[in-house]
């Protein structure tokens, strides 16, 4: 009968807590490429993502039996579990390099019938707005004592980051508790003036329903739920927001107005009436991002932001289910903060970051973005 011989002492690693993998040699080498995203695939070299742009190291292909075993040690027995049954795991994993912590969101997968692995590296440190170079009105979405703030954006756009830099900004400014419920856990805080407890899905608590049911009682005053990708967790969420909680989370959307028809669609027909009620009283911002690559060297790739905040107007056509002007409300509410894309991809060309081709290929109205670029204001369309 096999046996299996325990790590020495010394080949467990204090930084990581357990014996190197093998698999941890190709994540140094997303690590010294700089890079942002590891793709592995069978019967190709793993592939790096390096300023938006995909690479392939210079190595051997990787058959399927190679691949497995690079992904088994990764998991414990609970992701095992769930990569057999549902074809799939989510997970944290940490790698040493050069005496420190890397972290990386991991995904594991199944296409065609062969494992796949997509990971993302997680910053070490949390850039502040303008290292991120997000819009200065983001310092004032932070500073809500209740109500839900959402960040919308595709898998890769920068939301998970911009949400930990607005934590961040919290936990340098004021004396709060924030409590995160995720799955799995990104960014590591170190806690400056506020109380910070991370809690991870399926490590620290068995699941989400069961960690929000304790987050009512661990006294928090902002949560971060991570993403609301179904109704359970968009109402539990939103019920935190109601009594008295500023909850922040995230939700694939392509731009701010849209977001409102995607909550919606969690929730059968006859919750639609009541559902808008809580959206329009309880909802403070929306926040759509994008990256985009730029033409310079530092930073590789700038976030588009599109913002829409919940002043009188907007809480108006969202009960008055008039979704298709709020494009126009935020449009006409850049007093207040707002911004659409366009005006972010502006700011962005007039600081010689982008350039207009790239802009254009991304812009949800090409032609209003010509007709600012050339000084034309674009009014708002009559919204009441």
């Amino acid at each position: 009968m096999a046996t299996t011989v325990p790590a020495k002492a010394k080949d467990i690693s204090p930084i990581t807590g357990r014996a190197e993998n093998e698999v941890d040699k190709v994540f140094r080498q997303l690590i010294k490429h700089g890079g942002s995203d590891l793709h592995m695939q069978v019967g190709k070299a793993p592939i790096l993502r390096v300023k938006g742009t995909l690479r392939e190291l210079q190595m051997p292909p990787i058959d399927r039996d190679q691949m497995m075993a690079l992904f088994d040690p990764m998991m414990d027995e609970r992701n095992k579990k769930i990569f057999v049954d549902e074809g799939g795991a989510d997970f944290s994993y940490v790698v040493e390099h050069e005496g420190e912590a890397w972290r990386f969101r991991v995904n594991l997968f199944i296409q065609l019938g062969f494992p796949g692995m997509v990971s993302r590296k997680i910053e070490r440190s949390i850039p502040n707005f303008e290292g991120l170079y997000l819009p200065p009105v983001m310092e004032s979405l932070c500073k809500f004592d209740q109500g839900m703030v959402l960040l919308a954006g595709v898998t890769g756009s920068g939301k998970s980051t911009t949400i930990a830099s607005m934590l961040n900004w919290v936990n340098d400014n004021y004396r709060k508790h924030i409590l995160t419920i995720e799955d799995p856990i990104e960014f590591v805080y170190t806690q400056n003036k506020c109380l910070i407890n991370q809690r991870e899905v399926g490590i620290d608590v068995k699941d989400f329903e069961i960690a929000m049911k304790h987050a009512v009682r661990q006294d928090p005053d902002i949560m971060l739920v991570g993403e609301m990708r179904d109704m359970e967790t968009f109402s539990t969420a939103i019920h935190a927001a109601e009594t008295g909680h500023l909850v922040f989370g995230t939700i694939h959307a392509s731009n701010a107005p849209s977001c409102i028809g995607r909550i919606l669609d969690l929730f059968p027909q006859d919750m639609h009436k009541a559902l808008r009620g809580s959206l329009a009283f309880n909802m403070r911002a929306i926040v759509a991002q994008k990256l985009l690559k730029t033409i310079v060297d530092a930073p590789g790739r700038v976030p588009i932001v599109e913002i829409m905040t919940f002043n009188p107007t907007v809480r108006k056509l969202v009960l008055e289910e008039q979704d298709e002007k709020l494009a126009a409300a935020i449009r006409i509410g850049k007093d207040e903060g707002m911004q659409q894309f366009n005006d972010s991809l502006k700011g962005f060309i007039d600081q010689e970051f982008i350039s207009r081709a790239d802009a254009f290929e991304i812009s949800p109205n090409v032609e209003e973005l010509k007709m600012t670029l050339k000084g034309i204001d674009v009014k708002g369309a009559a919204i009441l």
